[in-house]
């Protein structure tokens, strides 16, 4: 075994000089929901997002740790500006503009949004951790945490080294995001890990003219998925322009869909 350095974080010995450090004493979360897919764009940062709005939309106080280190997206969905600040104790989160969601991202650390996260797996895992323990999170009812795609170093810190409550699994129709989602409920599975339910993202789309739901994919796998698992589909939501503009210009705040009543009810 090389000699210890103490940084925990960037080791994966379980040794007796092992220290795991707990949250900030202000630190009081009620419930922590992970949002993963195991597939990349199929909309954890939306889902998420969109949980957390209609969270505080029923007088929750919520928070949103953006996990997916080198994808970063929060950030922009919630138009958040300026740099994240500390008092060499903890880390301040940034406040969504109308419901206060707190907010931690990497995004809001960099020089720029287009800078890009150049780090290994044990950095990345280190940094994840910390958003847990060194942030000033407060009194919260929820943390929901935006999961980068895959079942690599991320998933398995936030997995193994956070006290999750409970994941939200994110899908598509398709049988190929069907096939990978399955990895991640495997995952959770191996990891003793609660799956609350599936959602289904880009489900369809509505027209515009006549309200007529037509499906993108002819053969819609998710609840074949849902059904071999034993998870119900809590929400099935539309490929809708209006919440893709929203999300764009960081107004994500004012979309007024209820879609994820039932997951909510789940929670």
């Amino acid at each position: 075994m090389a000699e210890c350095n103490h940084k925990c974080s960037e080791c994966s010995q379980n040794c007796d000089e092992r220290v795991e450090k707990g949250p900030l004493p202000s630190t009081k979360i009620k419930k922590i929901i992970g949002v993963l897919s195991g597939k990349g764009g199929v909309g954890k940062s939306m889902i998420s997002s969109l949980l957390a709005v209609s969270l505080a939309k029923e007088n929750y106080t919520v928070g949103i740790m953006d996990a997916d280190i080198t994808g970063p997206s929060i950030p922009k969905i919630f138009g958040l500006k300026g740099d994240t600040v500390g008092d060499g104790i903890g880390i301040y989160p940034h406040l969504s503009e109308k419901y206060q969601i707190k907010i931690a991202s990497v995004n809001t650390m960099l020089e720029s949004e287009e800078t890009p996260v150049l780090w290994k797996g044990p950095l990345l895992s280190g940094m994840v951790k910390q958003f847990y323990t060194d942030v000033y999170w407060e009194d919260l009812d929820y943390l929901i945490i935006d999961m980068p795609p895959g079942t690599a170093d991320i998933a398995l810190t936030v997995l193994q080294d956070l006290p999750i409550d409970g994941l939200v699994m994110v899908t598509g129709a398709s049988k190929l995001i069907g096939m990978v989602v399955a990895k991640a409920i495997n995952m959770a599975k191996m990891t003793n890990t609660k799956v609350l339910g599936v959602v289904e993202n880009m489900a369809y789309v509505k027209c515009p003219h006549c309200a007529e739901i037509i499906n993108i994919y002819p053969e819609d796998n998710t609840e074949a998925i849902a059904s071999k698992y034993g998870l119900k589909v809590l929400a099935k939501l539309p490929l809708d322009p209006s919440l893709a503009k929203l999300s764009d210009s960081g107004h994500i705040e004012d979309y007024s869909g209820d879609d994820l009543k039932d997951l909510i009810a789940k929670l």
